[in-house]
C-alpha cells in the first residue's frame, strides 16, 4: 500500500488529529446547509467555476502518484482551477542531497495543471519537518546559508510560473506562549522568517508570498496573534508579505468557531490576501463546510479555498475521517453541495459592510473627553513606547493628551503614534503604536458622540465603567453607555 502522504501539518500533530470518531461527535454530521440555491440557470456547475463568478479559485491538494488514477484526475480536471503538490515540492523531494535539485515531482504536478488550464500554489520552502537528512544534521550559520540557497534553487526553477508560495510553514508553536517553535531554523536567529520572505521576493518578484499554518483560524488562541503581530509588523517594516494561509484543518481539538470570519477580517485589513490553503473537515459537516466558505466570500481579500485532497480515500486522514467533498467511489456528498451553493451565491462584486460614516472631519487637535468620568484619553507617563496602553486621567494641556483627527481616521498623538486597537474582541487593548495605514488604526467619530474602531466595529471603552485615573481604555461592543460616549475638544 505505501506510505500515506502526510500534508504539512501532519507530522507535528498527527496524534492530537486521530481520534475521528471524537471529532464526528464536535463537529456533527449534518445534512446540506441551509443556503436558498440560485436558479439553476444561472448557477456555475463546477467549484471553479462558482468561485470564479466572484474573483476567486476554488483548489485541490494532487499527490504525483495519482496523476495514473482516471477517476481521481477527471474529478482534479473538472471541479478545481488551482493546484497545489501534496508532497512533491517540499524541502526532501526537491533537495534530497545538499546542492542537487530534483523537480522531476514537482514538475509532474505542475505540467499537469498548466496543461489543464489550472494555476499552481508552490508549497513549501521553508519548514522544520520534511527535511533532509543532510539539512537536519546542519545549524547555525551552515543552516541559514542552506535555506537561502534552497529557496533560491527552487524559486529559480519555477520563477514566474507560481501563482504563490508558502514561504514559510509552521513556524509558531502550539498552546498559549504565542511564541515561536523551538526548530532548528529558529535557532539560527528570529529573523528566519523574515530572511525567506526577502529571499524568496528577490528569486521572483511576480508571486505572492505566504506565510502557512494550522491553528490560527481561531481568533481567541494564543498561536493566531502571535502569527497577526508578526505579519503587522512585517507589513510596517516593509518586509515582503503578500498572504497568510489558514490551513483549516479543522477536527475536534480544533473546532470550526464563528469568530472564523473575524480571523480573516483582521489578517486582511493588515494588507494582505487571506488564503484557506488546506481545508478539511473531519465528519464532514456540510453546515461547516458552507460557513467557512461564506466567511472567505465575505471578506474581500479571501482570494481561494484549496481542500486537502478530492476523494475521501485520498485523504492524509484516511477514508473513515470523511473529511472532504467526494467520497471513495468520487460521488459528491451533501457538503459539497453546501459549497456549491454557498459559492453561487456569493455577492459578484464583493465590499465591505455599510459604517456609520462621521458627521464631519473634527480636524484639529485637542482633548478626548470621557462623558462618564470628565476624564480624557492620556499616554501614561508621555510614554511613545509602541503597546503602551492608554488610560484616563485628569485633563490638562500637556502633549500626551492632544490628539490630532486626519483625514485617514487616524488618531495621532506625540508625533507619529496613533490610537491603535490592539485586537479585534472585545476587551482588546487601546494603545498607542507607530503609525502604519492599518484598519485598526482607523476610527469613526459618529454624531452620537461614539468613537468606533473601523477594524472591529468595536466602540472606544472605558474598562468595567471606569471613571477614575488609571481607567484602562479598550474596544467593547458598542451599546451606547456613557462609558462609550467621548467629547472632542478641539484646540
Amino acid at each position: 500500500m505505501g506510505v500515506k502522504a502526510l500534508p504539512s501539518s501532519a507530522y507535528g500533530r498527527f496524534a492530537a488529529l486521530c481520534g475521528v470518531v471524537s471529532a464526528v461527535g464536535v463537529l456533527g454530521v449534518v445534512g446540506a446547509a441551509l443556503v436558498v440555491p440560485v436558479p439553476a440557470d444561472a448557477a456555475a456547475s463546477t467549484l471553479a467555476a462558482a468561485a470564479q463568478q466572484s474573483g476567486r479559485y476554488f483548489g485541490t491538494a494532487v499527490a504525483g502518484g495519482k496523476l495514473g488514477d482516471q477517476a481521481y484526475t477527471t474529478i482534479a480536471n473538472r471541479e478545481f482551477d488551482m493546484i497545489t503538490a501534496e508532497n512533491e515540492m517540499k524541502i526532501d523531494a526537491t533537495e534530497p542531497n545538499r546542492g542537487q535539485f530534483n523537480f522531476s515531482a514537482g514538475d509532474r504536478i505542475y505540467n499537469w495543471a498548466v496543461q489543464n488550464g489550472k494555476r499552481v500554489r508552490g508549497h513549501t520552502l521553508a519548514w522544520h519537518s520534511q527535511q533532509p537528512d543532510w539539512m537536519r544534521s546542519l545549524s547555525g550559520s551552515s543552516l541559514r546559508q542552506a535555506m537561502i540557497n534552497h529557496i533560491n534553487g527552487v524559486v529559480g526553477h519555477y520563477r514566474g510560473k507560481i501563482y504563490a508560495w508558502d514561504v514559510v510553514n509552521e513556524a509558531y508553536a502550539d498552546g498559549n506562549s504565542g511564541g515561536r517553535r523551538d526548530s532548528n531554523l529558529q535557532q539560527t536567529g528570529n529573523d528566519w522568517i523574515e530572511v525567506a520572505f526577502r529571499t524568496a521576493r528577490a528569486a521572483d518578484p511576480s508571486a505572492k508570498l505566504c506565510y502557512n499554518d494550522y491553528n490560527i483560524d481561531n481568533w481567541n488562541w494564543a498561536k493566531t496573534q502571535g502569527v497577526y503581530n508578526m505579519v503587522r509588523d512585517f507589513k510596517q517594516r516593509g518586509v515582503p508579505i503578500d498572504c497568510v494561509g489558514l490551513q483549516s484543518h479543522f477536527n475536534g481539538n480544533s473546532p470550526y468557531n464563528s469568530n472564523y470570519r473575524t480571523t480573516i477580517q483582521s489578517f486582511a485589513a493588515l494588507g494582505v490576501d487571506v488564503q484557506i490553503t488546506e481545508l478539511d473537515i473531519q465528519g464532514g459537516s456540510a453546515t461547516t463546510y458552507a460557513n467557512v466558505v461564506n466567511d472567505c466570500l465575505a471578506v474581500p481579500r479571501c482570494t481561494g479555498i484549496t481542500v486537502w485532497g478530492v476523494r475521501d480515500s485520498d485523504s492524509w486522514l484516511g477514508e473513515s475521517a470523511s473529511a472532504l467533498l467526494f467520497d471513495r467511489n468520487g460521488n459528491k456528498k451533501a457538503a459539497y453541495n453546501s459549497v456549491l451553493n454557498a459559492l453561487n451565491n456569493a455577492d459578484p462584486d464583493p465590499s465591505p459592510s455599510p459604517t456609520v460614516t462621521p458627521t464631519s472631519d473634527p480636524g484639529g487637535a485637542g482633548q478626548i473627553r470621557g462623558a462618564a468620568s470628565g476624564r480624557c484619553v492620556d499616554v501614561p507617563n508621555s510614554s511613545t513606547a509602541d503597546g503602551t496602553q492608554l488610560q484616563l486621567w485628569d485633563c490638562h494641556s500637556n502633549p500626551n493628551q492632544q490628539w490630532a483627527y486626519t483625514s485617514a481616521q487616524e488618531f495621532r498623538v506625540l508625533g507619529g503614534k496613533c490610537l491603535d486597537a490592539a485586537g479585534t474582541g472585545n476587551g482588546a487593548k487601546v494603545q498607542i503604536y507607530s503609525c502604519w495605514g492599518g484598519d485598526n488604526q482607523k476610527w469613526r467619530v459618529n454624531s452620537d458622540d461614539s468613537i468606533v474602531n473601523v477594524q472591529s466595529g468595536l466602540c472606544l471603552d472605558a474598562a468595567n465603567n471606569g471613571t477614575g485615573n488609571g481607567t484602562q481604555l479598550q474596544v467593547y461592543s458598542c451599546w451606547g453607555g456613557n462609558n462609550q460616549k467621548w467629547t472632542w475638544n478641539r484646540g
